[in-house]
């Protein structure tokens, strides 16, 4: 995804750490909103009901782990600091739970799916040829954003704890399981 902008490599990737600072922060604060909601308010005493990058980072594995991961040649994986949530607090229990889980990635579900309404309204082209994208700066910004929010949502969405789809399943699967 990195040569898809039309800038040179370093900007690309600063660009995709926006996008992905951004998208992460919203998932992880509306996990903290709905907590709120359900009662739990120790997000909210923490400071965490926010966009704002800088209070979901996690120095080891926002930072430290990606790094190595780039510097051995890897794919990296971001992770942010997960949002505090007292699990007695909340109303309807493992459902309860269910919800706050889900919140994050439909989140970054629902920023994919504005970012490609907004695209269609403006007149942002995408065209696909052969794999490849062909559109305007803009249209590949547009492209890039949707992308990092889908990929963030299926990736979520995975049942396997720690990830947020796992509190689906203790929800849902029968106590034998």
């Amino acid at each position: 995804m990195f040569d898809v902008l039309p800038f040179n490599h370093y900007v690309n990737i600063a660009v995709i750490i926006a996008i992905l600072a951004l998208s992460v922060a919203a998932h992880e604060a509306m996990h903290g909103l709905v907590a709120h909601k359900l009662g739990d308010d120790t997000a909210a005493l923490e400071g965490r009901l926010t966009i704002n990058p800088l209070k979901h980072i996690d120095p080891l594995m926002t930072i430290v782990l990606p790094a190595v991961l780039l510097l051995i040649g890897s794919s990296p994986i971001f992770v942010a600091k997960p949002v505090p949530i007292d699990t007695r607090r909340l109303k309807y229990n493992e459902f309860g739970m269910a919800l706050v889980g889900l919140a994050g990635p439909a989140t970054n579900l629902i920023l994919a799916i504005v970012a490609a309404l907004l695209a269609k309204l403006t007149g942002v082209a995408l065209i696909v040829i052969g794999g490849g994208i062909q559109a305007s700066t803009v249209g590949l910004l547009f492209f890039t954003f949707i992308s990092i929010n889908v990929a963030l949502f299926v990736f979520n969405m995975i049942p396997f704890p720690p990830l947020d789809g796992s509190r689906l399943l203790y929800a849902f699967a029968p106590d034998s399981i």
